[in-house]
């Protein structure tokens, strides 16, 4: 199973070794290659919010460089993972920076087929984890992703040590289960909210963004208006 890992912050903390016992859990289930992107040095410049990505090709962006090989790591993965620290009660800046390069996924504009039958999971660390997960599924459920998942971690300290024993095996067994669940898990049937939005889309593509548009020529060219890309 191919897993590309995306890590909310360079600082190698708590989050990273939630992460790392998660994907440690997953190579001992079976054969599991990892690709791994730190931010923010894997996607250094900021959206600058032009919309080039929305109205064209994604190799439009001034930052298509970045872009690239992360989609193309995402697009021949079958699993994703998010993994982020909360900043200011969310997700960290890196990760949003990411997401937002990453926008023309969703399925208004140029949603990827290879994306609906994708697994993702979300780990966070941090008192604001449950915002930061709320977001980030919201991004990719916007993708089409098929199934999303995600484990909050609350720690109460700076440091991954400085917790109890006790405390440290609970979440040590919390993350491998939930490794266990998600290596084994199978791609299902679209969320109905999935197979909603596709039919939203796909009525404001052609009524009202209509032919000559970038999302429009694009349904067009891959068939998604004759069937539906899941």
């Amino acid at each position: 199973m191919d897993v590309t890992v995306f890590h909310g912050s360079p600082r190698k903390g708590n989050t990273y070794t939630a992460t790392t016992i998660f994907t440690e859990g997953l190579k001992k289930l079976g054969d599991v290659n990892i690709t791994e992107f730190y931010l923010p040095k894997a996607m250094p410049e900021f959206c600058t919010g032009c919309q080039k990505c929305l109205g064209n090709p994604n190799s439009s962006c001034p930052h298509a460089e970045y872009v690239e090989p992360v989609l193309m790591s995402i697009l021949k993965s079958e699993a994703l993972i998010f993994a982020t620290p909360h900043f200011a009660c969310n997700m960290s800046g890196a990760m949003k920076n990411l997401l937002d390069h990453l926008d023309f996924l969703t399925m208004n504009v140029a949603p990827r087929k290879e994306v609906f039958q994708k697994r993702a999971f979300i780990i966070t660390t941090g008192s604001g984890s449950a915002a930061a997960i709320k977001l980030i599924r919201r991004f990719l459920m916007n993708w089409g992703v098929n199934r999303v998942y995600s484990i909050g971690i609350r720690m109460f300290t700076d440091k991954w040590n400085k917790m109890p024993k006790k405390k440290q095996k609970r979440i040590d067994h919390k993350l491998r289960k939930a490794a266990n669940h998600f290596y084994r898990v199978k791609v299902k049937r679209p969320r109905i909210s999935s197979v909603f939005m596709y039919h939203v889309f796909k009525f404001i593509i052609r009524r009202y963004i209509g032919e000559g548009s970038y999302p429009f020529e694009y349904w067009k060219e891959q068939g998604y208006f004759a069937k539906r890309p899941f």
